[in-house]
């Protein structure tokens, strides 16, 4: 049975994409199945994959409208498939903006895409989850087939205040649409150990969600050559694997992978 996750923060510009796109690659490198699923309409995971989202005919808007199955839309980037990180893509782009619209007067609107994957459940060991910034139809059914959520954020004090927003979505979903949903971790991005802030942040995060098993043990630093690699279309982790940022992520991948069977 599939692991699902998705990598979720209601504030926008904490680094979701790029932890989906890393994470993904780094267990494809361990030997797992994995699928990424870009529930963004911006479509910033597809490009970063190595995937054009302008030439795309089949996306994740019609398996959510059920026009389209999981088998038909997925694809792979020769990139990295050749590189040794090829894991499965359901792309996205502007379309999806439509099905926000749409899904609103259709049955099962919010269990759309836990239908989809049900027909590939023996595929995948991973499913990876990359939500839009905000609580929307598009998250809500991300959401509503994933077993946990993965939080990437900024120790900086609105990443705070955001958080507390994100736990309250996330207890009303489990509450009403999905029992199996929990917190795997949050996971601290782009650290800079030079600025007080983000280190007395950092122990804050230590303090109340360590010991509940909450918070990932990896911190990813800003690293230049992580914010480079989307424009080539490539994780970081294949872009440049000996960069600080691309060891971290693998390093995540790798308590991700220890954690798996205490989930």
């Amino acid at each position: 049975m599939s692991k699902i996750f998705c990598i979720a923060n209601q504030k926008g510009g904490v680094g979701k994409t790029t932890t989906t796109l890393n994470l993904a690659a780094g267990l494809v490198k361990l030997g797992q199945r994995v699928l990424m699923i870009d529930l963004d309409p911006q479509g910033n995971a597809t490009m970063g994959s190595g995937i054009d989202k302008r030439s795309l005919t089949l996306s994740v808007y019609d398996i959510l409208l059920e026009s389209a199955t999981l088998a038909e839309v997925r694809t792979q980037s020769a990139a990295l498939t050749q590189a040794g990180c090829g894991y499965d893509i359901l792309p996205s782009n502007r379309d999806l903006s439509g099905a926000e619209v749409e899904l609103v007067a259709l049955e099962r609107r919010e269990k759309r895409l836990q239908q989809a994957l049900t027909a590939v459940d023996g595929d995948y060991d991973f499913v990876l989850i990359d939500c839009p910034p905000s609580l929307s139809m598009l998250t809500l059914n991300g959401l509503c087939c994933a077993h946990g959520v993965i939080v990437p954020m900024q120790c900086e004090y609105f990443a705070l205040e955001g958080l507390v927003d994100l736990v309250n979505t996330i207890r009303q979903v489990h509450g009403n649409l999905n029992r199996s949903l929990k917190i795997i971790g949050l996971l601290r991005v782009m650290f800079d150990p030079r600025i007080t802030l983000q280190q007395q942040v950092s122990q804050e995060l230590e303090t109340h969600y360590s010991g509940k098993g909450q918070l990932f043990a990896t911190v990813i630093p800003r690293n230049v050559r992580l914010a480079e690699a989307p424009s080539h279309g490539l994780p970081g982790i294949v872009f440049d694997a000996q960069s600080k940022g691309a060891k971290a992520f693998m390093d995540f991948a790798k308590e991700v992978l220890a954690k798996f069977d205490k989930i």
